[in-house]
């Protein structure tokens, strides 16, 4: 796909499908968007070949709300020289879902998921602050994630036809304890979502009707939630910007939550460290990245904004590898339980 080829109607219908329900049938999207099931697969297996678009899944906030997972984002300063070779290193990690070069007093952001805080520690320590070419870094664990990439929608569909994608959704359930099986299911579903079950099966050790009902069950709980991203320059929003701020302890969650509502915030949560908020949104330009963070105080006026970055280079999103016009190239599963952290329990 050209460079500069943006997604016509029809293809920007198809993502938008896949953003609210990203492994619904492609009867369902096809009976959705007017058109035959094969043209439906067809145009899709052609954005996936371009690098264009994806579908991807990760551990998701059923599991960190059962104090089963641990997300982190880490700045990184890099020795002069080293930046390239060091964010090569990051991105080959399976616990490292996310790796952004970006502008401003760091070299690069890290979204990190691991077990537990012990084991973010041990990883820091351990391996993190004696890599080759760090020459010092910064942790802000994750609390409250009120809203992050997989409720993105690029708003392609009517009202009518997001509802009738979104009515074939199972309905929420209570995270349960993840287990072997349930592992593994979700190391195979971030290589791609919309994986059959039988092909899970295969890749799981299991059977495809065990592997329907977990991964049924999984989605439910949003103990794993799945994504449909699209190449930023192909969807009108080619800027990516990270904001920290600060707010009033006792009102983070209200004005999270309006901050949520924002049409360009793909993640708002809340951090340790300076500053006890995190929004990275899309933005159409440079320009519209300092309008969007003057609408972020009018949102919540008692907001203070502390720093700010734009991403110049997403290197990895959620274990898919970008190149610098950001398609994807190819993925590293992601895998919270696969780390060395060089140091003994």
């Amino acid at each position: 796909m050209p460079e500069n080829r943006m997604l016509d109607d029809v293809d920007q219908q198809l993502v938008h499908a896949l953003q609210i329900s990203p492994r619904a049938p492609w009867s369902l999207v096809s009976d959705v968007l007017g058109i035959d099931a094969v043209t439906a697969a067809r145009r899709w297996q052609r954005l996936v070949d371009s690098g264009a678009a994806w579908v991807s899944a990760a551990p998701g906030t059923g599991m960190s709300g059962q104090g089963k997972g641990c997300l982190a984002f880490v700045e990184v300063d890099c020795v002069s020289g080293a930046l390239l070779d060091v964010a090569r290193a990051f991105t080959a990690l399976p616990y490292v879902a996310t790796v952004e070069h970006v502008t401003g007093d760091r070299d690069l952001i890290l979204t990190v998921m691991l077990e537990d805080v012990g084991t973010l520690s041990r990883w820091v320590v351990g391996q993190l602050d004696t890599m080759a070419g760090v020459r010092s870094s910064r942790t802000h664990v994750a609390g409250a994630v009120f809203t992050e990439g997989s409720r993105w929608r690029l708003r392609a569909l009517d009202p009518r036809q997001a509802e009738r994608i979104a009515r074939e959704l199972p309905a929420a359930e209570p995270a349960g304890d993840p287990d072997a099986l349930d592992r593994k299911l979700t190391v195979a579903l971030s290589v791609d979502a919309r994986a059959s079950y039988t092909a899970l099966a295969q890749d799981c050790g299991s059977t495809p009707d065990t592997v329907r009902r977990r991964v049924r069950r999984l989605f439910a709980s949003r103990v794993v939630q799945a994504r449909c991203e699209v190449s930023r320059p192909l969807s009108d929003w080619p800027i990516a910007v990270i904001v920290w701020a600060q707010l009033p302890p006792d009102q983070i969650t209200e004005a999270a939550q309006r901050i949520s509502s924002m049409r360009e915030v793909r993640l708002c949560a809340g951090v340790t460290g300076r500053h006890n908020l995190m929004v990275a949104a899309w933005s159409r330009s440079v320009e519209d990245a300092q309008r969007f963070e003057a609408e972020l105080v009018r949102t919540a006026p008692k907001l203070v904004v502390g720093d700010r970055s734009i991403a110049l280079w997403p290197m990895k999103l959620s274990g898919h590898l970008l190149d610098q016009n950001g398609f994807r190239t190819g993925m590293v599963p992601v895998n919270p339980w696969d780390v060395d952290t060089g140091m003994e329990r």
